[in-house]
């Protein structure tokens, strides 16, 4: 009867493994043998045959043995556990691991040391009648706009180097969208976050970069992790986004009712990517109770079913003197009525701005509000003047509740206002009003979802004398890779 050998493959693979620990197969080269043979890959007869030989070829694996009907299955399962034994033997020696996880791909040495996520992200969108939130009773009545969008096209890479407690963190914008009469500059691809964090220590560490500023959970919670397909009205007035400077961060009295986060830091004030224009920096504090003794991520629902009561209460605040009285993900710039940065002065503005924050989770519950006050003072025209917003929301998964709703699905309600100036020289202001229904397809997770919302947007215009209501409809797939 013929003899039967191991498919090629496995023979070249474990031949190849075994020639490379080959130096006179002694030592580690005997000891593969013994693992091989105390697994029963191998026989004694071919143990002694290559721990006697010098160098050894894919004829040595050959398993010499008769083939019949009842043998197969032992033929087949000898070749699965060589190749097992040759793989496991390959992954123990390899120096860098990969794997992939909601952070999207990892690569990370054996030690610890060094590990590199880098995860891919689009969010596409389709809006009508307005792209953005309209803020002046021309831009209510002006012509309607459907509008298809790439929204946010992102580039991550993030990990930590030398030390695990020394991290860093990259996102690159890709292609920003653009209006018709923009330079094609306002469309390339930028860099709008970078950062270093020495986190060796969870009750203090320092963080230097660039970011969006820790004062709010709205603005920090990534645009992936909304609950709507865009954060709400008060998000343009009150936010202070991205800035360069440094800040002190710690956690302290972990897993007690004393359970807090804290924030303080000082930066140039000019927004991203901005050089500052004399010696006025940002100064920002925030802290953070998480009354549950149980910390609470940067991220909107309950889409992970948090099965225990977890919240937080935070008060946060910011002062600083410059040319800017608002800033955004494209940096410095200015609020409806005062001066365009351009033109006014360095030191033009005195801006004092407070927030109260409140958030909770549990069992697909989600709920979460802040209360904005910003003061603005005029070094140039004189006058003060004083802006208010905020927002309140929440959403549930109500399979919870009956099991025949559709277990991806989340609904969700958000209402918002803010009372802004509108003639600064008058003392006039407009009073806006957002009320949003919304629903979420999760997929998998914040990583692949579809949202839906629909918006009742008003504006009171006391210039004018004058209001507007009208409703938005808004769909977006947001996916990481």
């Amino acid at each position: 009867m013929k003899k039967k050998s191991l498919p090629r493959l496995n023979q070249a693979l474990l031949a190849a493994t075994l020639c490379h620990y080959a130096s006179a197969a002694y030592a580690a080269d005997a000891e593969l043998l013994d693992i091989l043979l105390g697994n029963g890959a191998i026989t004694q007869e071919q143990y002694d045959l290559l721990i006697a030989r010098d160098s050894l070829s894919s004829d040595d694996l050959v398993v010499s043995r008769p083939v019949s009907a009842s043998s197969n299955v032992e033929v087949v399962d000898l070749d699965q556990r060589i190749a097992a034994q040759v793989n496991e033997q390959i992954e123990a020696d390899f120096p860098v691991l990969a794997s992939q996880t909601g952070s999207g791909f990892r690569l990370a040495t054996r030690d610890g040391n060094f590990e590199t996520s880098l995860q891919w992200r689009a969010q596409t969108r389709f809006t009508t009648p307005y792209r953005s939130d309209p803020r002046q009773i021309s831009q209510f009545n002006a012509e309607n706009q459907n509008n298809f969008e790439a929204r946010r096209l992102r580039m991550k890479i993030g990990g930590h180097g030398f030390k695990p407690w020394l991290e860093y963190y990259f996102e690159v914008d890709l292609q920003p969208s653009r209006d018709t009469d923009d330079s094609s500059a306002n469309a390339s691809a930028r860099v709008i976050d970078w950062r270093m964090d020495i986190a060796k220590w969870d009750w203090g560490g320092i963080r230097v970069g660039q970011w969006k500023i820790d004062l709010n959970r709205e603005r920090v919670d990534s645009s992936g992790r909304q609950q709507f397909v865009e954060r709400s009205i008060a998000n343009r007035v009150f936010t202070i986004d991205r800035q360069v400077g440094m800040q002190v961060r710690g956690h302290i009295f972990k897993e007690t009712p004393a359970d807090m986060r804290f924030y303080a830091g000082v930066f140039n004030g000019e927004g991203r990517g901005v050089n500052n224009t004399d010696n006025n920096m940002m100064y920002m504090g925030r802290l953070q109770w998480n009354f549950t003794g149980r910390d609470l991520a940067w991220r909107q629902t309950d889409v992970e079913y948090t099965d225990l009561p977890t919240g937080s209460f935070a008060i946060a605040g910011m002062t600083t003197t410059g040319s800017c009285t608002r800033w955004s993900s494209s940096g410095c710039g200015n609020l409806d009525g005062f001066e365009n940065p351009a033109n006014a002065a360095s030191d033009q503005y005195d801006i004092d701005q407070m927030v109260q924050e409140f958030a909770f989770k549990y069992r697909g519950f989600s709920a979460q509000q802040e209360y904005h006050r910003k003061v603005i003072n005029d070094n140039v025209n004189g006058g003060e003047h004083e802006l208010t917003g905020g927002y309140v929301q929440a959403g549930y998964f109500f399979h919870n509740i009956f099991p025949s709703f559709p277990e991806e699905l989340e609904l969700a309600i958000r209402h918002a206002f803010v009372d802004e100036p509108n003639r600064v020289d008058l003392g006039l202001e407009n009073e806006r009003r957002e009320t949003t229904l919304g629903a979420n397809w999760f997929f998998n997770g914040h990583n692949n979802k579809l949202t839906l919302d629909v918006s009742r947007l008003t504006l009171d215009d006391s210039f004018l004398s004058q209001d507007e209501t009208d409703n938005r409809l808004r769909f977006q797939w947001d996916v990481s890779f």
